[in-house]
């Protein structure tokens, strides 16, 4: 894989781990919530129920810097976030009808086994710290495990700033079921959409489709970049998205590479809907 950041951040297949059983899943919320607790030098032990110790996890590895992570605590998220990978489902792209090398499913992107799926970043690159928060940053981040949040302090301490707007980076997806996420920072409409807003968000398009297809991926599912927090107009944003995708496929007939928009919101599957059957 000849990426910019290859040699930054390992790339190679992330291996699976052996599932956990619903005891094990408890003693591994348990231990991984001992070591955040002591890491932020705070008492470990209190009664509490399972699904708010795995809240307070989440949360508390929202809030956590990039900095090295226990061997023996790697292993113990992994097998935990792939248990619950496997216990949301799995969507493979062969089970998502296909037009021409473009399909739309709505659904939680971290079910999709594609090679790749677009995460929809800040400047920092680093993920959300807001704990539990419902952005994709987060959702993804949370997901996929705490290494993500490392790869990326890597590749932005590599470059020596933050993220470009409409540019894009790729690591490892670890914990999910694709393989790789591609990081991009939309534009943030401040009162109304500008020109600069409009070429922005067809960059980040762009940008992720070439870094791709460089790396050799066969399909790539993409959110509605800069639609939530960052405000952009939701039928003016899958317009450009859409519009940017066909051009680049155009330009680049041989490259193979399947593209899914994928939605969350009801309204964002209609305006998708109605776009794409007039391509």
């Amino acid at each position: 894989m000849n990426c910019r950041f290859d040699g930054v951040v390992d790339l190679s297949p992330y291996p699976r781990p052996e599932p956990l059983t619903e005891q094990e899943k408890g003693e591994a919320i348990d231990a991984i919530l001992k070591w955040l607790l002591r890491e932020r030098g705070m008492i470990a032990a209190f009664s509490a129920t399972v699904e708010k110790k795995r809240a307070l996890v989440r949360g508390y590895m929202n809030e956590r810097p990039a900095h090295p992570i226990p061997r023996e605590i790697i292993s113990l998220q992994d097998r935990l976030f792939w248990t619950e990978s496997l216990e949301r489902g799995i969507v493979s792209p062969e089970e998502i009808p296909d037009s021409d090398g473009i399909s739309l499913w709505q659904g939680d992107i971290r079910r999709l086994s594609t090679d790749g799926i677009v995460n929809a970043a800040n400047k920092g690159l680093l993920g959300c710290f807001l704990p539990n928060h419902n952005c994709i940053d987060n959702v993804i981040h949370s997901a996929a495990g705490m290494q993500l949040r490392d790869d990326c302090a890597k590749i932005i301490a590599a470059q020596g700033h933050e993220e470009d707007c409409g540019d894009c980076k790729i690591t490892r997806a670890y914990n999910l079921p694709a393989k790789y996420v591609l990081h991009t920072v939309g534009p943030m409409v401040r009162r109304e959409v500008t020109e600069e807003d409009r070429a922005m968000l067809r960059s980040c398009y762009t940008s992720c489709l070439d870094v791709a297809a460089e790396a050799g991926l066969r399909s790539v599912a993409f959110c509605c970049i800069s639609t939530g927090v960052f405000s952009f107009p939701q039928a003016e944003a899958a317009e450009i998205a859409a519009g940017a995708v066909m051009r680049w496929k155009m330009r680049h007939g041989d490259a193979g590479l399947r593209v899914i928009f994928n939605t969350y919101l009801d309204s964002d599957t209609a305006i998708y809907r109605n776009i794409l059957k007039h391509l």
